[in-house]
């Protein structure tokens, strides 16, 4: 399976999601991180520790990708149209991580409108960053987002402490000690099989 991870904004756990479905993935078969952001932020997060799967740049992945069950590609932030597009045909799925922010929700929909013309029915948008109740922001949005009809994760990703430490150890949160870092492991979990099931 490819599977690409991309937005037209950063911050939005756009790396963390790509390390951590890279994780998930390798759990599972070799899988293979193809680091295509700019900033270089999951080799950089990588240095800082160990992370259990591949982490190579886009120049390096032609030769490699052959010899992974899955390859998980995190891609620099507003890709233009043409490696989008690319991007888009020669995966299996895409996933687009947004935050409940307004900033956030309005670029989305820029990128939504890109991902609907080039590639329907291959999209889903997972919710990251999502505040604590009561906080109403995570269902606001999905309940928004639904009503449009954009293809939702299930699951969505909570804003939690033992990312920021996974990040700092360099490894997945599921390799640091944190009393939320199970919670926020079973979270990519979750999306991961959702990935396996193909949304069904």
């Amino acid at each position: 399976m490819i599977l690409v991870v991309t937005s037209f904004k950063g911050g939005v756990s756009k790396s963390t999601t790509a390390v951590h479905l890279a994780a998930y993935f390798q759990t599972l078969a070799p899988t293979l991180l193809i680091d295509g952001d700019e900033n270089r932020s999951a080799t950089r997060w990588a240095k800082r520790g160990h992370m259990p799967f591949t982490i190579v740049d886009e120049r390096e992945a032609a030769g490699l990708i052959r010899k992974y069950a899955h390859a998980v590609i995190d891609t620099k932030a507003r890709p233009d149209t043409d490696e989008f597009s690319t991007l888009a045909r020669g995966c299996d799925s895409l996933v687009i991580p947004t935050a409940p922010a307004a900033l956030d929700t309005d670029v989305l929909i820029l990128t939504l409108q890109a991902v609907q013309r080039i590639a329907p029915g291959k999209y889903r948008v997972l919710l990251t960053k999502v505040p604590p109740p009561p906080e109403p922001e995570g269902p606001q949005l999905r309940e928004a987002l639904e009503k449009q009809g954009v293809p939702m994760f299930q699951e969505w990703i909570p804003r939690l402490k033992a990312f920021e430490k996974a990040a700092t150890e360099g490894v997945p949160v599921n390799m640091v000690k944190h009393k939320t870092a199970a919670r926020a492991w079973n979270a990519y979990c979750l999306v991961g099989e959702e990935i396996m099931r193909g949304g069904k």
